[in-house]
């Protein structure tokens, strides 16, 4: 008679799940979009191209989404993977909250706090809720017909519409972050002037990031009707035309921002 026993079901049982969670984890790793799984690999980061790419977003974007057509066609994917551009933004995020905390004679404490909120909400989650918006529109309303010549993958991928924020979010970011910073001396002031230069860079800014978010779109070779993504201009134009008549924007923005 034997004394050990010929088979183990709780080692069998042990290593089943083992490999179940593996795959699980696995599985529920590779639904995170690749900039994001990557952000701790600094070694790896390429900061000289999203260098190269921040500057053309404010001097010709256009150039900047020529290069997606050889993403596409080298890693088989629209969207970026490399985490370098979140890593700048968020170093500008940041330089720019510590030169309004110096404005708002804010503590060192409350300057990282300002800084927290600029990155997550204005930055992250703002982008979050606005790529699933557009990952569900054009995936819903902007695909052309099924044909031979379509690839059977052409959708709009969600880390591809995240891609599109970032890219809008940069010149909406030198607009009122830094420009906006700048200027608030002349802004807060009550006469009809300083509204109007107030109220006109935050149209400039909002304008400025509705085509980023049209141009990113309209490089898709799949989509069609792109044009409907600039309707958003024509409610923005309107409500600065109403805001003109003693609304300022930018008071009323700062005073939610700062409490003052």
């Amino acid at each position: 008679m034997s004394v050990l026993p010929l088979n183990s079901p709780t080692v069998s049982s042990y290593n089943l799940n083992g490999h179940g969670n593996s795959r699980t984890s696995s599985s529920m790793s590779s639904r995170i979009p690749a900039i994001f799984r990557r952000l701790h690999r600094f070694q790896q980061m390429d900061f000289e191209l999203a260098a190269w790419q921040l500057t053309y977003l404010c001097l010709s974007p256009k150039r900047v989404y020529r290069n997606v057509y050889f993403h596409k066609q080298t890693k088989n994917t629209w969207a970026r993977d490399d985490p370098a551009i979140l890593v700048l933004l968020a170093a500008c995020l940041s330089v720019a909250a510590i030169a309004w905390s110096v404005v708002y004679s804010y503590t060192p404490l409350q300057a990282i706090q300002l800084a927290l909120l600029m990155i997550i909400r204005d930055y992250l989650l703002v982008g979050v809720i606005v790529a699933t918006i557009l990952w569900a529109f054009s995936n819903g309303v902007l695909l052309s017909p099924p044909s031979h010549s379509t690839p059977a993958d052409s959708k709009v991928e969600w880390a591809y519409a995240f891609d599109v924020h970032t890219n809008a979010f940069f010149p909406f970011f030198l607009m009122l972050y830094i420009a906006q910073l700048f200027l608030v001396a002349i802004i807060l002031k009550n006469n009809w002037i300083c509204l109007f230069i107030s109220n006109t860079l935050y149209l400039a800014a909002f304008a400025q990031y509705v085509y980023g978010v049209y141009l990113g779109l309209n490089a898709l070779p799949f989509l069609v009707r792109t044009e409907v993504l600039l309707a958003p201009l024509l409610p923005l134009f309107t409500g600065y035309v109403a805001s003109l008549l003693g609304f300022n924007v930018a008071k009323h923005v700062l005073s939610m921002y700062f409490g003052s």
